[in-house]
């Protein structure tokens, strides 16, 4: 089981997006364990500030240090070993295999970034990784921590009905994944491959590899220089980038 613990001024943002679908089973399961907390709660003056006006003067307010070290000191489990997590666009963009990493923790402490930016002092001495989903920049730090909640969980043994579902998605070899079909095998004309119907595992597994491979070719080309791909799926490649260059 993983624990989250959420530190934002706005939980309320949080509360219902993680009451649904996939998410709320897990914590009904006792799969993972989400905790939201509020600032706040930890600020010392009468208004509860948890910001203040930068000095050497600028645009905006920053997030101020001491109510976040005083919610880390009540919130860390040492026996669980937590990682702190600050959310901002400085951070190491979000994937995959980040979130695999994320999810090996037993306490995953993640906090939500508002207004211009924190102290400094946050960053030096209260957390341990900086993680951003994308270059761009948003009002605050919730939505980013849904998206790794969400990515962490869903990798969290149990979580998924299917314990096959998170081996054959995208990014987990390293590539983009092979088309899906469903019920009806044809519709409006529009016909599922033939091979997907055939019953033949083996033809179908090499049909699956060469559409992952050709998708990630032609939409995410930097994704195969990091792949580790075999002698086959190399062969596979140069093919495909040759029928490319032809048509």
């Amino acid at each position: 089981m993983i624990r989250f613990d959420v530190l934002s001024i706005f939980p309320e943002m949080l509360e219902s997006p993680l009451d649904f679908s996939i998410i709320k089973k897990a914590q009904e399961k006792g799969l993972i364990n989400i905790h939201l907390h509020n600032i706040r709660a930890w600020a010392k003056d009468k208004h509860k500030m948890t910001d203040d006006a930068p000095y050497g003067s600028g645009c905006g307010m920053i997030m101020k240090v001491e109510p976040v070290d005083k919610a880390l000191e009540e919130i860390k489990d040492e026996s669980k070993n937590p990682l702190v997590v600050l959310m901002t666009p400085q951070g190491k963009v979000f994937n995959q295999q980040i979130a695999v990493e994320l999810a090996q923790q037993e306490q995953l402490i993640i906090i939500c970034g508002r207004y211009e930016g924190v102290d400094e002092r946050i960053r030096e001495h209260l957390v341990d990784r900086e993680i951003s989903i994308g270059d761009y920049i948003l009002t605050g730090g919730e939505l980013c921590a849904l998206v790794v909640i969400d990515a962490v969980s869903r990798l969290i043994p149990g979580v998924l009905g299917n314990v096959q579902s998170n081996q054959n998605e995208s990014f987990c070899r390293g590539l983009l994944e092979y088309p899906q079909y469903t019920r009806p095998a044809e519709y409006k004309s529009w016909s599922v491959p033939e091979v997907l119907l055939s019953g033949n595992h083996a033809e179908i597994e090499n049909w699956r590899t060469e559409q992952s491979l050709s998708r990630t070719y032609k939409r995410r080309p930097d994704l195969l220089g990091k792949s580790p791909l075999s002698k086959a799926d190399k062969k596979k490649v140069q093919k495909i980038k040759l029928e490319d260059i032809i048509s």
